[in-house]
């Protein structure tokens, strides 16, 4: 589990800085870019096959949204950056799939990290369960374009597209920064249904605590809490990106934007509280597991301890008798066996019903 969440970055030690490479998984075969162009009338959806393709919508009068799948292809991104005057800094970071998410202020954009979490269909065919996705998206905030970077082609960017296609709400009707507050807004909600996955799944591991833990129960927390320290590793610098965002002094981000952005940035605390609570349950149901663990060894114990007791008396006796003195009186008479066998037999029943009326049993 943790792997799927850590990438390395070898690759980069001891460049200089600037030096544009990519650090992380190849998620897609090849490099899809998609434009998506509207104004309040109009709109029109491209699938872009040459980079240069994409240059003249920089200083279109329309919104344009520009979405790069794959960021494999250190060209595609590097001339699109030259064109867009995009510092290589930045262009370093979005290559770098393993930033915090973050907000950079430049002086004709600004440069986004957000952290995107999406479910998934297990790939084992025998599974039929869902898997959390992570995977870093970069956006570059332009005076009339947002640029989309990510590292595969799922997203949680369905609803934004069909507003912009189908006309619904007042997306068409505003600026490329409304634009970039639904991406954001979009991948904020999604930490929602994520949470809502965890809760379910913490409810059904609580059930199992309670019921009979097993070594599986174990593991299935400890993903859990693997899952959910790098929920908050995501969510805590989420609440800066949005923070830094009402508080930016740009003229790329309208008043009128900044309210929708003070919504981003409660339903980002919300998000935090959630997943602290989860963090806590869990601390909690790791106590209960151990607990349960102890408990059942303690009966385990309990219960060979009371038939040890009760065999101590039953074993002296049979100790006695297994003396081979010759001059024991109980060995010749005719009903020695018989009723040695009563006394041990009248021992064990005092003993038991001993341990049942102190509810030891």
């Amino acid at each position: 589990m943790t792997n799927r969440f850590i990438k390395r970055a070898s690759e980069k030690i001891g460049l200089p800085p600037g030096t544009i490479v990519h650090v992380g998984d190849k998620k897609a075969e090849s490099v899809k870019i998609t434009v998506i162009d509207y104004d309040k009338d109009n709109f029109q959806v491209k699938s872009i096959s040459n980079i240069e393709e994409v240059f003249p919508f920089r200083d279109s009068p329309t919104v344009t949204w520009i979405n790069i799948d794959g960021i494999h292809d250190v060209t595609v991104i590097e001339r699109l950056g030259t064109y867009f005057n995009i510092h290589p800094l930045v262009l370093e970071d979005i290559l770098h799939t393993t930033q915090r998410p973050k907000v950079e202020d430049f002086e004709n954009y600004i440069y986004i990290v957000l952290r995107m979490f999406y479910l998934q269909d297990k790939t084992d065919e025998h599974d039929n369960d869902t898997e959390i996705v992570s995977e870093q998206v970069s956006l570059i905030l332009g005076s009339n374009f947002v640029i989309s970077f990510q590292e595969a082609g799922g997203d949680t960017f369905d609803p934004v597209r069909i507003r912009i296609t189908n006309s619904k709400g007042r997306i068409k009707e505003m600026g490329a920064d409304y634009l970039a507050y639904a991406l954001i807004d979009s991948i904020v909600d999604n930490y929602f249904v994520i949470l809502e996955k965890l809760g379910e799944r913490i409810e059904v591991l609580e059930d199992e605590l309670l019921d009979e833990p097993t070594p599986d129960t174990l593991g299935e927390l400890h993903e859990l809490k693997n899952e959910m320290i790098f929920l908050r590793k995501s969510a805590w610098p989420l609440r800066e990106v949005s923070n830094n965002l009402l508080r930016i002094e740009s003229n790329l981000i309208t008043k009128f934007t900044q309210i929708y952005l003070k919504d981003v940035y409660d339903h980002t605390i919300q998000i935090i509280d959630t997943i602290e609570t989860y963090r806590d349950m869990l601390s909690g149901m790791l106590d209960i597991y151990l607990s349960s663990l102890s408990n059942r060894m303690n009966e385990v114990m309990k219960m060979l301890t009371i038939i040890a007791t009760i065999f101590i008396p039953l074993t002296f006796l049979a100790g006695v008798y297994g003396m081979n003195f010759q001059y024991m009186p109980e060995l010749t008479w005719k009903w020695g066996y018989p009723v040695l066998w009563c006394i041990m037999i009248t021992i064990g029943i005092i003993m038991f019903s001993f341990f049942r009326k102190k509810k030891w049993l």
